[in-house]
């Protein structure tokens, strides 16, 4: 019985270049930005990239001394950078302290910040209630974020001849079960700009993905969710459990991996089977 290779490992006798496409580096050999990776879902993101064997470049805004012990936990394979991500000047220079960090560019893009937001359906505001300055807040957050980032990593990526871009979604698009109107929007956008960036930047060797999760147990963001919203998702989903930040990461390492080399402009639904995409 043959076993398959890792997960993170490109079949040892294959070709560079192999007749059914270009065979993408092993997740060893990528050097991964993970944007607002100091705390909940970024933190498990930036483990499983280090668990992987990847060099990672862990963004932050506001967390400084967990973004510090995280980097510090990693020796020379991670370095923390601080930046707010809306603003493409500090992206910019994110990139450029990075690859003279590493030596070597930015290869994969996990875009998982998010500006402030608590998943209280409670406490969110209704129809009647939401302004623009909501919408705008979390698009400026998610969509010109992510925006800044592929831009700023872009030239590298190009002059590899490869990218992976990751970003992260939301199933409520789909499942609009609690009104997160200004969140859910934001996030439907991404998902449209992954697609069309796709279109752009396959050529290059760039593949663009969106993860979207639903509720995850636990991070700092649905740390002020009901338990009673937990025990509703869990007995209306096929696992009959609530999908972890652990189990999520495992789908972002699949998009950065070699097996992924030819998936690009996906939306992959990771929440147990909730949602049907």
């Amino acid at each position: 019985m043959t076993t398959p290779a890792p997960l993170d490992t490109a079949p040892a006798a294959a070709p560079a270049v192999a007749p059914y496409g270009p065979l993408a580096p092993p997740i060893r050999d990528q050097i991964v930005l993970v944007t607002g990776g100091a705390r909940g879902l970024g933190a498990h993101l930036v483990q499983a990239f280090l668990g992987a064997g990847a060099r990672v470049v862990i963004n932050y805004l506001g967390s400084t001394d967990a973004a510090a012990r995280a980097a510090e936990a990693a020796g020379d394979r991670a370095i923390s950078i601080r930046a707010d991500v809306r603003d493409p000047d500090q992206v910019a220079e994110l990139v450029t302290a990075a690859t003279a960090f590493f030596g070597a560019p930015v290869t994969t893009v996990v875009n998982n910040a998010l500006a402030d937001f608590s998943f209280n359906g409670d406490a969110r505001p209704a129809a009647h209630e939401l302004g623009w300055e909501h919408l705008n807040a979390q698009f400026e957050g998610t969509v010109r974020a992510a925006l800044n980032t592929v831009q700023a990593a872009l030239p590298g990526m190009r002059a590899g001849g490869f990218g992976r871009v990751i970003n992260v979604g939301t199933n409520l698009f789909q499942n609009p079960v609690v009104p997160y109107h200004d969140y859910t929007a934001a996030k439907a956008a991404l998902l449209s700009l992954t697609r069309t960036l796709s279109h752009d930047l396959g050529p290059d060797g760039v593949t663009v993905n969106m993860i979207s999760g639903g509720l995850l147990r636990t991070t700092d963001a649905s740390a002020a969710t009901p338990e009673a919203v937990f025990d509703y998702i869990a007995a209306s989903t096929p696992l009959r459990r609530v999908t972890t930040p652990a189990e999520f990461a495992d789908a972002a390492l699949f998009f950065a991996s070699p097996w992924s080399r030819a998936v690009t402009g996906q939306n992959l639904i990771v929440d147990g089977g909730l949602v049907h995409g």
